[in-house]
């Protein structure tokens, strides 16, 4: 970023008392915001100062809020093997750790996540109880 383009994006964040805006409102502010976090990326941590250390910091925080209300990523997986898959992620379980915490065997553990066998009310109890999926997860996907 060019010192003309530091100063601009200064003046457009920075009322003429020195006040900080509190949000990024347009594409082109996040595109912005996003090139001035580039330039303190690049000094690299070590020569930057603990005001440049906070204003990164800040500035990463603007960015993260306009892209979780831009950008949203999706929240839940869309199909039930995902759903299972990432608890097992979560819970860093292997395919024999979770059939044997679900009380099934691998083989039917395997049929489920690869879609060839659907699920059937015992094991979406067991779901539910056991990986903690919500219910009408389930419902909503077996």
């Amino acid at each position: 970023m060019t010192k003309q383009m530091l100063r601009l994006f200064k003046e457009k964040y920075y009322d003429e008392e020195s006040v900080m805006i509190l949000t990024i409102e347009t594409a082109n502010d996040y595109e912005q915001v996003m090139a001035v976090i580039e330039t303190y990326l690049a000094k690299g941590s070590a020569a930057m100062t603990e005001v440049d250390l906070a204003e990164l910091q800040r500035l990463s925080l603007l960015a993260e809020r306009y892209e979780e209300e831009h950008y949203p990523m999706p929240v839940e997986p869309a199909t039930l093997p995902e759903m299972i898959r990432l608890r097992m992620f979560q819970e860093n379980l292997k395919q024999r750790d979770t059939a044997k915490v679900l009380g099934i065997t691998e083989t039917r553990l395997s049929e489920v996540l690869a879609g060839k066998r659907k699920v059937n009310m015992d094991l979406a109890k067991r779901l539910h109880d056991k990986l903690h999926i919500r219910a009408d997860y389930i419902l909503k996907m077996a």
